[in-house]
């Protein structure tokens, strides 16, 4: 929607992909803290058994982030840079472990996208997820009292499709003003 409106929108979650990729340094970091069970039948990394190693265990998953957050914050750098040299007026940056990460200070601002904890399963379910994996990954995260509390901008998104767009439009609004 933001794209929509005019911004530039670039997705940390695909930064990952990119990094996981073969040869790639997120490849080996996974590698090198988890060895081949974290390859699929392919041999390529499997998103999804990572995802239930470290969900299921909080150490694994500080171990990752250390070593992924910080290639993550290089390439972000990189394509925010990128942008400014083309002159783009507003980019977003979609990344789900911003507040976890305490990366919030590198951005002019945060916006919080949060919905009440049961329909966030309810449309991970939808999608053909396990509700139990969307709870533990939900268990994750910080507290949504403490993510209002830290973003600058904020919607709850407990209604429509265009309930959300009228919210996003009036934040960017607020944005452009």
């Amino acid at each position: 929607m933001l794209a929509d409106l005019g911004a530039e929108v670039f997705d940390a979650d695909e930064i990952v992909r990119e990094l996981y990729a073969p040869g790639g340094a997120g490849e080996a970091a996974a590698l090198e803290l988890f060895g081949p069970e974290v390859l699929g039948a392919d041999g390529r990394v499997d998103r999804a058994r990572i995802a239930r190693l470290v969900f299921s265990d909080p150490e694994r998953r500080h171990r990752l982030e250390a070593r992924i957050h910080p290639l993550v914050r290089a390439e972000r750098a990189r394509r925010f840079a990128e942008a400014q040299r083309r002159g783009a007026d507003v980019v977003v940056v979609e990344a789900s472990q911003l507040l976890e990460a305490k990366s919030e200070p590198e951005y002019d601002r945060v916006l919080l996208v949060i919905a009440p904890e049961t329909e966030r399963l309810r449309r991970w379910e939808r999608k053909g997820g396990d509700v139990e994996d969307a709870r533990r990954r939900i268990a994750g995260q910080i507290a949504p009292s403490e993510a209002f509390d830290r973003a600058d901008d904020r919607i709850v998104n407990d209604g429509s499709l265009e309930d959300l767009r009228r919210k996003v439009e009036e934040v960017y609004r607020s944005w452009r003003a």
